[in-house]
C-alpha cells in the first residue's frame, strides 16, 4: 500500500465500522413528530430493534443504555443498534450487575431504585422506545429528573398510550414496561408479537390537529364551498 497507509504504525489497532447516513433514531422521530410515522414504519423499526435485543440476550450481552438516541439507520432506514459503551455480559448473579446505568426516561425501576437486575432491563427500554417510535414524541417532557425518577420507581408512572394505538401494540408496550421484570417477556417473544401484528388496516398514531385549521374548514363546509 502506499500514501497515508504508509503513515500508521504497523502495531495501529483500527476499527472498521459500517457507515449509517440516517442518522440517530431520535432525531428522525423528531423530524416525523408533527405527521407520525405509517403504522407499518413503526412496525419495522420495532422489529430492527428487538431482533437486535434479541440476538444480543442470546450471546448474554446486557446492552443496559436502550434509547432512541443510540439506534442509528441506514440509507434504507433499517436500525441498527449502537453505543455498546456500558454494555457488558449478563452476570449469573443479579446483585453483580452495577446499578444506575442507563439514562433517565429509559431507565427500568429496578436499576433507578438499585435493586439486582438482569437482561430484563433491556426490555422495559424497548417498551419506551416503542411508545416513542409510534407517537414520535419525548416521554415525560414536563417532569424534571428527579421527578421521572421517583415517580417511575414509586408511583409506577409510564408514558400515556394514545387511544388510536392498536391494542396488540399497546399490549406489548405495557408488557414490556411492568414493573416486575419478571413479567416482562423475553425479547424473542417479543420478536413474534411483533411479527403477527397485522399491519394492513393501518393503525399509526393520529397527528394533532390544529383547532384553527379545523374551524376554517367547518366555515368551508358550511357555506357549501366544497
Amino acid at each position: 500500500m502506499n500514501g497515508s497507509y504508509d503513515s500508521h504504525p504497523s502495531t495501529a489497532c483500527c476499527v472498521v465500522l459500517e457507515y449509517l447516513p440516517g442518522g440517530t433514531l431520535k432525531k428522525f422521530l423528531i423530524r416525523n413528530r408533527r405527521k407520525k410515522l405509517a403504522f407499518k414504519v413503526v412496525i419495522q423499526l420495532a422489529l430492527d430493534l428487538s431482533r437486535g435485543l434479541s440476538y444480543l440476550h442470546s450471546k448474554k450481552i446486557v446492552h443496559r443504555d436502550v434509547k432512541t438516541e443510540n439506534m442509528l439507520l441506514d440509507a434504507h432506514r433499517t436500525l441498527k443498534i449502537a453505543d455498546f459503551g456500558v454494555a457488558r455480559v449478563e452476570a449469573q448473579n443479579p446483585r453483580d450487575m452495577t446499578g444506575e446505568t442507563g439514562t433517565l426516561g429509559y431507565m427500568a425501576p429496578e436499576v433507578l431504585d438499585g435493586k439486582p437486575y438482569n437482561r430484563k432491563c433491556d426490555v422495559y427500554s424497548f417498551g419506551i422506545c416503542l411508545w416513542e417510535i409510534y407517537c414520535c414524541d419525548m416521554p415525560y417532557p414536563d417532569l424534571s429528573f428527579a421527578e421521572v425518577s421517583s415517580q417511575v420507581v414509586r408511583q409506577n408512572l409510564r408514558p400515556e398510550i394514545p387511544r388510536c394505538c392498536p391494542n396488540s401494540l399497546a399490549s406489548i408496550m405495557r408488557k414490556c414496561w411492568d414493573a416486575n421484570p419478571d413479567k416482562r417477556p423475553e425479547m424473542d417473544e417479543v420478536v413474534r408479537l411483533l411479527e403477527a401484528t397485522d399491519t394492513s388496516k393501518g393503525g399509526g398514531m393520529i397527528p394533532k390537529i390544529n383547532p384553527l385549521a379545523v374551524s376554517v374548514l367547518l366555515q368551508f363546509v358550511d357555506h357549501d364551498f366544497f
